[in-house]
């Protein structure tokens, strides 16, 4: 509920962002993939060929050059998967002690399935794991990035701040704006 609440402040009022559940999928999606997008494609598949209808899905990575791009596709169970986003931050944070490179980025990767046709729209922010966490917003892994220009991790940030220049609000922009060029066409 986190993303759909973001995106649909991202996107606006022109475009009504239903959940699976609003859109009457109960289920698991299942995130087998090695790639970011791989993941986001097969649940887009699997959502278009179940209820027979236009949809899109993403998949979020946070990417370390220090550790070769991981935790990458594997970010919500890098320390495993009964693990929560605190352990999985505790783990980052363990394996960076003492390390001078700490760059990393967000990257998110959105699959469109749209009249039987696949789009992709990504979106990166550059920044930086710090050493301990600030802030109480957001999820996963903002209390620990501070985005490049910024003073604030998205965590202490307002969630409309974040919402303007996020990794997601980059690709869903690209989405949006995809989807507000066919939609005027038609």
């Amino acid at each position: 509920m986190h993303k759909i609440k973001e995106v649909q402040n991202i996107i606006g009022n022109k475009f009504k962002i239903k959940s699976l559940n609003e859109a009457g999928f109960t289920g698991v999606l299942s995130e087998e993939q090695n790639t970011l997008e791989g993941n986001a494609l097969e649940k887009a598949n699997f959502i278009y060929e179940k209820l027979k209808c236009n949809c899109f899905a993403d998949d979020t990575g946070l990417e370390v050059e220090l550790l070769n791009g991981k935790p990458g596709v594997y970010s919500a169970r890098y320390a495993g998967n009964e693990c929560d986003s605190e352990a999985n931050i505790n783990k980052l944070l363990h394996e960076l002690k003492n390390k001078s490179n700490r760059n990393a980025l967000f990257r998110t990767v959105i699959a469109l399935k749209y009249n039987n046709q696949q789009y992709f729209f990504e979106g990166i922010i550059k920044g930086k794991i710090i050493e301990q966490k600030k802030g109480k917003g957001g999820f996963g892994y903002d209390s620990i990035f501070l985005p490049d220009g910024f003073t604030q991790t998205f965590a202490e940030m307002y969630a409309s701040q974040k919402d303007n220049i996020s990794h997601r609000a980059i690709a869903v922009q690209k989405l949006a704006e995809f989807l507000k060029n066919k939609t005027d066409k038609a």
